[in-house]
C-alpha cells in the first residue's frame, strides 16, 4: 500500500478480499481463512505474533471460526499478509461470493461423529472458496451428526452425517440395549424379544450401532443429510431437506450445482440469498435441477425454507399497548 495521506482506498474491494473497515479512521479487521476451524499450533503463534505487532495485542474469534485480526492500519496491509504468508495463514473473503466452510470436529475424535467432517471442509475450501455468486454470500456448513453443533441448517447448504441402521436378526441377542439407547423412540422391542425399528422416527444418529454388543446393527447408508436455503440475519431462515445419505466424495459437486442454480436463477434480482430464491421459485425448481446428478440421494418432495419468527413478543406488546 503506498504511504501517501490521501491515498484512494477502494472499500468494497477490501471487503471482497477479507479486510473490513472499522470505526477507527484508517483501521481495519482483517478475517484469516481457517476452514472447518482447525488450527495448526504454528499457524496460530505466527497470527499471534502478527496480531501483537501490527494490532492491539487481541484478535476476535467469529462465530464461523475465523480469526480476526482487529485494529490493522491499511498502510500495514502488505506487511501483515507477508508476515502471516510466512506460517502459510491466508486472509479470507467477505462478499458476494463462496465463504470459508464451517465444521466440527467429525469424527475424528468425537465419539457421535459419523462422518469427516474436517476433510469434507478442506475440500470444500480448496475447490469452491472465493468463487463469486454474483449475488450475494453463499455459506457451508458441516455437523458430524444429528447433535448439528454447527448449526448446519442456518447455511446455505448445511450437511449433517446420517447412518441408516439395518438389524441382522440372526446376530441379535435381545438384550434391548439398542431401544434403551434410542431417545427418538425409533427402535421398540417387539413380542418375539427383538428389536423393531420405526424408521418414521429415526434421526440417522448411529447410537443404536455403537451400543449393540454384538454388531447385530450395521449402517445400511451412510454419508451427508443436507439441508439447503437457510441464512441468518434480519429475516433469518432455516433450510430445509434436499438430500439423504450423500457420499461425502459427492459433495463439493453437490454444492456446484446448487450454486450454478442459484446464479442462474438470482440472475437480474440483485442481493438476493439464495433461500429467498428458493422461496419464490419454489422448492421443486431446485429439486428438479439435482435430481439430474444426484438421483439416488435427492428426496422426493421437500417444503421451502422456513422463516424463523424473531419477533414473536412484538405482535403482543402492540396489541397490549392499543
Amino acid at each position: 500500500m503506498s504511504e501517501e495521506k490521501n491515498t484512494a482506498i477502494d472499500l468494497k474491494n477490501l471487503k471482497a478480499g477479507g479486510f473490513i473497515k472499522e470505526r477507527g479512521k484508517d483501521l481495519f479487521t482483517v478475517r484469516l481463512r481457517v476452514p472447518g476451524g482447525r488450527l495448526p499450533v504454528g499457524r496460530l503463534k505466527k497470527i499471534a505474533e502478527v496480531a501483537e505487532k501490527y494490532g492491539q495485542g487481541m484478535v476476535h474469534l467469529s462465530v464461523r471460526q475465523s480469526v480476526e485480526l482487529i485494529n490493522i492500519n491499511f498502510r500495514d496491509f502488505d506487511a501483515v499478509v507477508a508476515e502471516l504468508g510466512e506460517g502459510t495463514q491466508k486472509v479470507a473473503s467477505c462478499g458476494a461470493r463462496v465463504r470459508v466452510p464451517t465444521a466440527c470436529g467429525g469424527c475424528e475424535y468425537n465419539p457421535n461423529g459419523l462422518v469427516d467432517t474436517q476433510k469434507s471442509a478442506l475440500e470444500v475450501d480448496e475447490k469452491l472458496f472465493g468463487i463469486p455468486t454474483g449475488h450475494h454470500k453463499f455459506k457451508v456448513g458441516f455437523a458430524g451428526c444429528p447433535f448439528d453443533c454447527p448449526k448446519s441448517a442456518t447455511n446455505d447448504v448445511g450437511f449433517q452425517g446420517a447412518v441408516w441402521p439395518v438389524l441382522s436378526a440372526d446376530h441379535c441377542i435381545g438384550c434391548g440395549l439398542c431401544a434403551k439407547s434410542c431417545t427418538e423412540d425409533a427402535i421398540a422391542m417387539g413380542d418375539n424379544g427383538k428389536p423393531l425399528f420405526i424408521p418414521a422416527n429415526c434421526l440417522y444418529c448411529g447410537d443404536c450401532l455403537k451400543v449393540c454388543p454384538t454388531e447385530a446393527w450395521r449402517a445400511g447408508k451412510k454419508g451427508y443429510t443436507v439441508r439447503i436455503g437457510g441464512k441468518w440475519g434480519r429475516r433469518p431462515l432455516v433450510g430445509t431437506l434436499f438430500a439423504e445419505f450423500l457420499p461425502e466424495d459427492q459433495v463439493v459437486d453437490f454444492i456446484a450445482a446448487v450454486l450454478g442454480w442459484y446464479q442462474e436463477k438470482a440472475e437480474g434480482q440483485g442481493r438476493i440469498r439464495l433461500g429467498d430464491v428458493i422461496r419464490a421459485q419454489g422448492p421443486e425448481a431446485l429439486l428438479a435441477r439435482l435430481r439430474e446428478r444426484f438421483p439416488a440421494f435427492v428426496v422426493n418432495a421437500t417444503i421451502a425454507p422456513q422463516a424463523i419468527a424473531t419477533q414473536v413478543g412484538k405482535e403482543k406488546q402492540a396489541h397490549d399497548n392499543r
